[in-house]
């Protein structure tokens, strides 16, 4: 009898290899989607949400159909720095609709939970299950990109995605800080996209200097240089540098993008640098 990719209809008696199982499975929802960028960091606290997010809302500035994902399960962070705190994901049947956001449609856990400070304790097969909903169950329609928010670390939540959108057409974007602790954390998801044969399309160094809007001077609250380091350690591309702006945390808190809060030239001109180098290796 030949595969059809159900196995739990054959049971015990399934007699096809793991290659008719591969040919049988029906091609992921998010196949025809041009290019997925999974945003990761092996460090918390390096401000890997707001890259996702920046990253998202320059690409949709440029023209493009745009979806953001956020895996980030314990900690979501996207809602509110897509200013769709409170929003509610719905649908019929076994498909959602994600939430709109200006021209992003933005999916998450945030848009599932009743109160916005409820703990979320699951355990691995679970959150499996709810990350594998999220990209199957969504109606993304159609889309030039996805971008996914991961949270930190090389745990279920990265190593489900990147299993689920293997493939041509998907890569890592890696964010950093600049001083030697962060780096060495980080090292850890380069490792990791090798580890699962995910190519990294950048690494980022964000909070790379701070510029006072008042001198003009920049001072290296955390050093300087450690992505550039870790991207020639490992080879990778290095996308460029993110300044530590007040701008682009006021634009966070507020949902909205850093064009729409008169944000800092400097950080403005930095992100769509790095827009840039990143789609340069994408295509």
């Amino acid at each position: 009898m030949a595969c059809n990719g159900n196995c739990g209809t054959c049971g015990e008696n399934a007699t096809c290899t793991p290659e008719e199982k591969q040919a049988a499975r029906k091609p992921p929802k998010t196949a025809s989607i041009r290019r997925k960028i999974v945003v990761m960091s092996g460090k918390g606290g390096v401000g890997k949400s707001t890259i996702a997010v920046q990253l998202a809302r320059a690409l949709a500035a440029g023209g493009e159909r745009v979806g953001l994902l956020d895996v980030d399960l314990h900690g979501p962070s996207v809602p509110i720095l897509m200013g769709a705190e409170g929003a509610r994901m719905t649908g019929t049947g076994e498909m959602m609709d994600p939430v709109v956001s200006g021209p992003i449609k933005v999916a998450s856990v945030g848009f599932l939970l009743q109160d916005r400070d409820a703990a979320v304790v699951w355990r691995g097969p679970l959150k499996i299950g709810v990350i594998q909903q999220l990209l199957e169950n969504v109606a993304w329609g159609e889309l030039d990109t996805l971008v996914v928010d991961c949270p930190p670390g090389t745990g279920d939540e990265p190593l489900t995605v990147c299993q689920l959108l293997a493939g041509a057409g998907t890569g890592a974007v890696i964010v950093t800080t600049p001083q030697d602790v962060a780096a060495a954390d980080v090292a850890r998801s380069i490792r990791f996209a090798e580890d699962v044969g995910l190519p990294v399309w950048g690494l980022v160094e964000n909070m790379s200097g701070f510029v006072c809007p008042h001198c003009g001077k920049t001072t290296d609250v955390f050093g300087s240089g450690g992505g550039e380091k870790l991207a020639k350690r490992f080879g990778v591309p290095f996308a460029g540098k993110v300044p530590l702006d007040g701008a682009i945390c006021a634009s966070g808190d507020k949902g909205r993008s850093l064009r729409e809060t008169e944000g800092s030239p400097a950080a403005l001109d930095a992100i769509q640098a790095v827009v840039a180098n990143i789609l340069a290796v994408a295509g």
